[in-house]
């Protein structure tokens, strides 16, 4: 079976680290790399990464780098990449490290769903882990105000999330992309540091022809905002932010003006329901995309 490359970034992920390698300890795939990247490395990290690697017998799999800054999720992720692709890795599976899944067959259905359907993107329906409701059964892009949209997100599950087939977005907490998709659309862009960066590389790759394959019958369990912290003042930040990068970066001039001009009214809206403190951190996130926008940025694909 084809090599696959596993791609988590870890940021104070203590934990939930057991049980994302009590996960990857039950599949039946066995031909893979775990290329694990630390943006908060730390002696009890790395004790804990050796204890975990030796109690779930997956030592020869693992390959940590421990960044000495720093470097954001999308940055992260392309460290990843560009080792699995050196490595001959024929897929790269982006996926969170706080996230659990129960289906032993869970990666070797992937992969080979991946090479009988040549398949270039795949992603399977995930759970809220606390509630077992949808967080996201493949999703969409409102281009008009420039946001995701989850399919089925706070539902139970139901048949109308249980039918295959393609979605236009879909978030990289756990994707198989096929390597050429990082050779013809290139690396994640390093310049949103987190948030929206996975919403810009499947936008890119969809421009060039790629579609996400939605498979429902493989399900994971998503423990949502724990990387993150949830809506903290890094959330509002960075979406902030990277919401009106990505409209300047990638949208045609006519579609983008209508996008600028709902992110700003919303902005507007949300000033309101935010406190002093919050309001500051929205305005430098604004602020700061804008000149974000216009300098001369350093795009590594």
């Amino acid at each position: 079976m084809r090599k696959t490359g596993l791609v988590t970034v870890l940021y104070k992920s203590d934990n939930v680290l057991e049980g994302f390698f009590k996960s990857l300890s039950i599949q039946d795939y066995s031909n893979y790399i775990l290329y694990l990247i630390d943006n908060s490395p730390s002696p009890q990290t790395n004790s804990l990464i050796h204890t975990l690697q030796e109690k779930y017998r997956i030592e020869e799999k693992l390959r940590y780098i421990a960044n000495a800054n720093n470097v954001g999720v999308a940055e992260g992720n392309n460290q990843g990449i560009l080792m699995a692709i050196k490595d001959n890795c024929d897929y790269v599976l982006l996926l969170n490290n706080d996230i659990e899944f129960r289906q032993p067959y869970l990666l070797s259905a992937m992969v080979k769903l991946a090479a009988d359907r040549h398949e270039k993107i795949i992603v399977p329906k995930i759970f809220f882990s606390d509630s077992r409701t949808i967080w996201t059964a493949g999703g969409a892009l409102d281009k008009k105000r420039a946001l995701t949209i989850h399919y089925g997100e706070g539902q139970p599950d139901g048949p109308q999330f249980s039918t295959p087939g393609y979605c236009e977005y879909a978030p990289t907490c756990f994707m198989l992309i096929d390597r050429e998709v990082f050779e013809r659309t290139g690396l994640m862009d390093a310049n949103y540091f987190v948030y929206y960066d996975d919403t810009d590389f499947i936008y890119r790759a969809g421009k060039r022809g790629y579609r996400i394959f939605y498979e429902p019958g493989l399900t994971i369990d998503h423990k949502v905002g724990n990387s993150s912290g949830g809506f903290s003042n890094t959330y509002i930040y960075y979406y902030n932010r990277n919401r009106l990068y990505f409209i300047v970066r990638n949208f045609p001039f006519l579609l983008a003006l209508r996008a600028l001009a709902y992110y700003m009214a919303s902005r507007i809206v949300s000033f309101f329901k935010l406190n002093a403190s919050q309001r500051k951190v929205q305005w430098k996130g604004i602020r700061d995309g804008i000149v974000l926008c216009f300098k001369k940025r350093k795009v590594q694909y």
